[in-house]
């Protein structure tokens, strides 16, 4: 399957903010460390990166938001958001086994049972401090969100990604279809490769997949694959083409045009801008 042009990414920001989730219309992207907090009410339903991942009331999640994610269920009436920017994350330093894990697009979520008091306390204030305006409340809310992704990542870094196990008939398929792609993504797909993975005819196949992501299939694939890009152009020394070649694209040129098309930049100029990520 050819790579298709996928819709701008979404550009980095240092944010935070409270409210009601509302369901994507479609899977989508951003250059940023982004955590979620569930404050209230029940449980948030992702598909992320070929995975379906649930956050349950009082869970902690923090992932690379620049691997396609998508809520598509959910029951919880109040959620903290903060959103990291990509360069500030790598400024951090963590240890290699969480970048790796984090990069990779393995979510860190916390059980329900881990569950702290003071969690919604801190995220509001952290939102308060990034919207200031004031350097110092601003670093301190920095260094505070820091420390809360590290404690995130020793309760869960041994820990299995728990995963969505019901849902409606549809839902299920396009599960099945999403963790084909994401097995697969590096390799030469086909719409009958995806629609076989859940034992689907492919013209059904794909309307039941635009029906739940709202998007093609063909689209989702090259954010797939564009995300591995991304990481491999920030953790080794690659050639450029070779990075274009082992992310699924089919072509060097493909793979420029969707990359610039989706980042804003071409593929060497997002490594340059972050060489000094100490990851290479």
């Amino acid at each position: 399957m050819d790579p298709q042009i996928p819709s701008s990414i979404e550009p980095s920001r240092l944010t935070g903010w409270a409210g009601e989730p509302v369901l994507m219309d479609a899977a989508h992207q951003h250059d940023d460390l982004e955590i979620n907090l569930v404050a209230e009410g029940g449980t948030m339903l992702y598909l992320f990166g070929g995975v379906p991942v649930e956050v349950g009331p009082g869970s902690v999640a923090a992932f690379w938001a620049a691997v396609p994610h998508q809520l598509v269920a959910n029951t919880a009436t109040r959620v903290h958001w903060i959103y990291v920017p990509f360069a500030e994350f790598l400024r951090w330093g963590l240890p290699d086994p969480l970048v790796s894990r984090l990069l990779s697009g393995t979510p860190l979520v916390s059980a329900p049972s881990a569950a702290a008091a003071a969690d919604p306390a801190n995220f509001a204030q952290w939102a308060g401090d990034l919207a200031s305006g004031q350097p110092e409340r601003h670093r301190i809310a920095m260094l505070e969100v820091e420390a809360r992704v590290r404690r995130l990542a020793l309760a869960t870094l041994g820990e299995p990604v728990r995963h969505y196990t019901g849902g409606a008939p549809a839902l299920r398929q396009v599960i099945a279809m999403v963790q084909h792609i994401a097995e697969h993504f590096r390799e030469p797909v086909t719409v009958a490769d995806i629609a076989a993975a859940a034992q689907l005819h492919p013209s059904y196949a794909m309307a039941q997949f635009r029906k739940v992501v709202h998007t093609t299939v063909g689209d989702y694939l090259t954010r797939c694959r564009l995300a591995e890009a991304r990481r491999l152009l920030v953790t080794t020394d690659l050639p450029i083409a070779h990075v274009a070649s082992v992310s699924g694209f089919g072509s060097v040129s493909r793979f420029y045009t969707a990359f610039t098309s989706a980042c804003g930049v071409p593929p060497a100029r997002f490594r340059r801008e972050h060489l000094h990520s100490g990851l290479r």
